[in-house]
């Protein structure tokens, strides 16, 4: 079961009206299914922003590292990345591949890319596609 949070909200008599005539009709359970379909599809609307809040961007200029324990905690957080670098970019071998996919969203290297062939592949695609 996932966390929850109560919150309390003030309406109108006219909009909350309005909430119980869909709820009668059967186009929600309950209020609280009405709220939270609504705020859900206001997350949606809003995804485009929100993935761009979310991302983490790195600018620097010398060497950034990477390594699987740094990865992994992007992925887990459900974060991405948007690297811009001027010099290297080191990608520590022990990275799969397919974590640099869930993770780097985008980069831009002005210098340097150090990783193994694959993950170099795929950074040379992201950055011919920013």
């Amino acid at each position: 079961m996932s966390e929850s949070e109560k919150i309390t909200i003030n309406l109108g008599a006219v909009d909350l009206g309005k909430i119980d005539l869909l709820v009668e009709q059967g186009f929600y359970s309950n209020r609280t299914d009405f709220i939270r379909q609504s705020i859900r599809q206001q997350i949606l609307v809003h995804s485009t922003e929100i993935k761009q809040l979310t991302t983490d961007k790195y600018t620097v200029i010398g060497v950034a590292k990477f390594d699987r324990h740094e990865l992994e905690g992007f992925r887990d957080g459900k974060r991405m990345v948007d690297i811009r670098l001027i010099g290297t970019l080191i990608i520590a071998e022990d990275v799969p591949l397919e974590l640099v996919e869930e993770t780097i969203q985008s980069v831009k290297v002005f210098g340097i890319i150090k990783a193994r062939p694959d993950i170099k592949n795929f950074l040379q695609l992201l950055r011919d596609q920013s």
